[in-house]
């Protein structure tokens, strides 16, 4: 379906000529096809200005292999705005195995290729080419990650910021809006971008630290990070926690004679703010420049989708989201949602399902505590893992009135949740109301949660809960569905050569999903990506937390034996799962018997059982006894071992 080029930010110096404009004010630049979507960062900023009075046009995926078309649209009046695009543009070039994509799912008939490697930077250098002494502003997923100097998976080396690599005047981190309107008010009333150094959530680089207007802490300077693994734990473990809006402080790096200054995370949106941003007059689709193109995959995900909320105290290692939108929960109210969801209904191809009512975790809906709003998240504290806080409000009776309002408004059929169920925090609830409306009427088939391991250290490495908690919900869960007559099905989210994770720990996940019954069709190998604290131990092999080891698998060989253990029945993985199993002496899993992974090579007869300790038990601690396994027994004798013939099993042929 195509839309009125018009109801879209201009992209053309015909576009503008339409509407009159002899001069623009920001011109947006962004590594993802345009989107006028609320999900994209790019279109909210761009309609944030828009509404604050600006003149706002938009270069999508310029070729940047010269500074022409960064100059296509002419100059604007106050300056640049520059983001790689929603991903990290190495991730959406880049497997976890560094093999390049072969599409790309933000750009027009999935094309690859219409971006460069670290977007950011190229794009702001191409800009100075052309515009010379111009603000340039970056922002966006990718620049939020790279604000400090961070190790980088792709290069294997470890980067200075991408503020000082893109010659850019000012980094705005976390969401933005309060801190590009801000920036932009600045600029129209004339201030010199080199004086707007006090922004909260913004980055700028000075020649001595005095410019800091906040309390600011330093963390070990780009040369020490290169060269000691120990600082760059110890920068990176700072830089974590002092990412608080209430308690947080301004931190210095140095990069050789000159100071990164990143100032105190920006205040969270209130539920008002929340709800403007929300409702700005978005298309909710692709720029019709791309229909001829095929269009832009990216938009079927979250065409019919509304965002509820922001922030995660989760806090799951591996993940970016504590590191750019926060800890501290911000919410629409029920009343904005609701307006999004009945224009949702008239839209064109608007069929009666709501896709997802969600963000980071669709379940928080309110603060993890009433500490939290006064005093800031705990720095050595994570809200639901190893335990949850003794604190924890884990109250969902919000979110469920609010999706009990939208199952009742007129054409709505459907209202699903896909954008992540922290199990954890759901088994907190006291009423457990929810989860029986959860089952009953918002899942689409199947529910996707995140257990991600089994073995207790991994899962602390991890920043997840114990495997018993997971095991309960899904033993409530299947309970609820049969109560209801439901036939839904439960899908984990794994993660194999997770830091911390050994050879023996795979070996134990592999026996906990073959108990389980199910085998991963997609396992999601540990990518390190920029930021984060699971990314600081697969570089530095120590753990930011307490700065003691922790083991890495880190060869392309330790990674495929993780990675093959986890789809054990696959005839391609055959020889690494042997190779595993001989490697860990768990030759006890080679056999025929049901709790076996392999059955062992043509010829070869199955070894002696081992005594092992029930695969049930999977926490390092207050493990059970080990107990002989009954289900294949195989007697003591002079001959070769043979599997006992169990009830059914065809008689063998005798051999002529």
């Amino acid at each position: 379906m195509s839309f009125d080029r018009d109801l879209f930010l201009p992209v053309s110096r015909e576009d503008m000529a339409r509407r009159g404009w002899d001069f623009y004010d920001f011109l947006l630049i962004t590594g993802d096809a345009y989107v006028d979507h609320p999900s994209f960062g790019p279109a909210i900023i761009g309609r944030l200005l828009e509404g604050a009075g600006y003149r706002v046009a938009v270069l999508a995926q310029p070729d940047w292999k010269s500074a022409a078309p960064f100059a296509a649209l002419g100059r604007p009046r106050l300056g640049v705005l520059i983001g790689a695009g929603n991903i990290d543009s190495m991730v959406a070039h880049y497997t976890a195995a560094k093999k390049r994509r072969h599409d790309d799912a933000y750009s027009p008939g999935r094309r690859a290729g219409l971006r460069p490697d670290h977007a950011t930077a190229v794009y702001s250098n191409r800009v100075r080419e052309a515009f010379s002494d111009i603000p340039i502003i970056i922002g966006g997923l990718e620049a939020s990650l790279r604000r400090f100097a961070h190790y980088d998976y792709w290069e294997d080396k470890v980067r200075r910021s991408v503020l000082l690599d893109a010659q850019a005047d000012i980094l705005t981190y976390g969401m933005g809006e309060t801190a590009t309107l801000e920036i932009a008010a600045r600029l129209a009333s004339g201030t010199p971008v080199s004086e707007i150094t006090d922004v909260r959530g913004t980055c700028v680089v000075g020649k001595h630290p005095g410019i800091c207007a906040y309390p600011r802490v330093e963390v070990p300077s780009f040369e020490e990070v290169s060269a000691s693994k120990r600082a760059y734990a110890q920068a990176n473990m700072v830089e974590y926690q002092e990412h608080d809006a209430v308690s947080g402080r301004a931190i210095l790096q140095r990069h050789g004679d000159r100071f990164l200054i990143v100032n105190p995370p920006a205040l969270p949106l209130t539920t008002r703010e929340l709800d403007r941003v929300a409702e700005l007059p978005y298309v909710r689709e692709p720029h019709p420049m791309y229909d001829e193109m095929g269009g832009v995959p990216a938009i079927e995900e979250v065409r019919f989708s509304v965002t509820h909320n922001r922030g995660c105290f989760g806090a799951c290692n591996f993940c970016s989201l504590a590191f750019h939108q926060g800890r501290t929960i911000s919410c629409r109210s029920h009343d904005s949602v609701i307006r999004e969801v009945k224009a949702l209904t008239e839209h064109p191809g608007f069929k009666g399902y709501i896709h997802d009512v969600g963000g980071p975790s669709a379940t928080f809906r309110r603060p993890s505590c009433q500490k939290q709003l006064k005093s800031g998240m705990c720095r050595n504290r994570a809200c639901l893992a190893p335990e949850p806080c003794p604190n924890l409000d884990a109250d969902h009776t919000d979110y469920m009135m609010l999706l009990r309002r939208l199952r009742e408004i007129p054409k709505v059929k459907k209202v699903f949740i896909r954008s992540g169920i922290r199990f954890d925090y759901l088994m907190k609830d006291p009423s457990g109301e929810f989860f029986t409306d959860l089952v009953q009427h918002h899942i689409s088939g199947q529910l996707k949660v995140a257990p991600e391991h089994c073995v207790a250290h991994t899962l602390d490495y991890m920043g997840k809960p114990r495997i018993e908690v997971y095991e309960k919900f899904r033993e409530k869960y299947f309970k609820l569905n049969r109560r209801y007559g439901k036939d839904q099905y439960l899908v984990p989210y794994l993660i194999s050569s997770h830091p911390g994770c050994t050879l023996e720990d795979a070996v134990r996940l592999a026996e906990w999903l073959n108990k389980q019954g199910h085998m991963p069709e997609q396992v999601q190998d540990f990518y390190p990506t920029p930021g984060t604290l699971a990314t600081c131990m697969w570089y530095t092999g120590i753990d930011p937390r307490t700065m003691e080891p922790v083991f890495v698998p880190k060869t392309p060989h330790d990674k495929a034996l993780q990675r093959a253990l986890m789809q054990w029945r696959k005839p391609q993985n055959r020889k690494l799962v042997l190779e595993a199993l001989r490697k860990t002496g768990r030759e006890d899993l080679i056999g025929y018997g049901k709790h076996c992974l392999v059955k062992p090579d043509k010829g070869e007869h199955p070894p002696q059982p081992a005594r092992r300790a029930d695969s049930s038990s999977i926490g390092d601690k207050g493990r059970k006894k080990p107990r002989a396994d009954t289900r294949t027994r195989v007697e003591k004798t002079d001959s070769p071992a043979k599997p006992v013939r169990k009830k059914g099993w065809a008689k063998p042929k005798k051999k002529k």
